[in-house]
């Protein structure tokens, strides 16, 4: 008898088994991994490492899901049986069931949201295309900030806040009236 877990989405919700990105926000929501391989393995069949591969590239190579994310994942779907897996040498070929497919198509809507926050947690994990001069003087914000630490009075508060918020706002401004 196959046991079904239906509050278990192949992630290890533990400390030590979160997957996270380089700026430690977490990567997949829970069941997105689950309905992002699917989707994958429907596209075509694989196997555990290919399907880490794919989902580097989804990302551009700027995160990596271990192992011990993805395999208990695959074990998940298998169980459900939403996928099939075939011996193939020494590895396992996974491949789509019909349920597998059936559930896909329910989902639609939901994997078009998961593509949608890959793309945007790309952008957010290859970090901000700043020219090295740009990120020179933000650093030299950030150090002029944190040398200034324990002498803030109310005045002071109001001064570097209004020159940070003028700063921003004249930068986003400018950017802005060139287009």
């Amino acid at each position: 008898m196959k046991h079904h877990h239906p509050h278990h989405d192949g992630l290890d919700h533990g400390p030590k088994g979160r997957e996270r990105g380089p700026r430690g926000g977490k990567v997949f929501a829970p069941g997105d991994l689950k309905l992002l391989l699917l989707s994958l393995i429907a596209e075509q069949p694989c196997h555990g490492y290919d399907l880490i591969r794919r989902i580097e590239g989804l990302f551009d190579d700027t995160y990596s899901p271990s192992p011990g994310v993805i395999y208990p994942t695959l074990t998940f779907l298998e169980e459900s049986d939403l996928i099939v897996s075939a011996a193939d040498g020494n590895k396992k070929l996974y491949s789509v069931t019909d349920a597998g497919q059936a559930s896909l198509g329910e989902q639609a809507v939901a994997l078009d949201g998961i593509r949608t926050r890959i793309d945007v947690s790309k952008r957010a994990l290859r970090g901000p295309d700043r020219p090295p001069a740009i990120h020179e003087a933000v650093n030299n914000l950030r150090h002029a900030l944190h040398v200034h630490h324990g002498r803030w009075t109310e005045e002071e508060i109001t001064r570097v806040r209004d020159l940070l918020n003028q700063t921003a706002h004249a930068i986003v401004g400018s950017s802005t009236s060139q287009e």
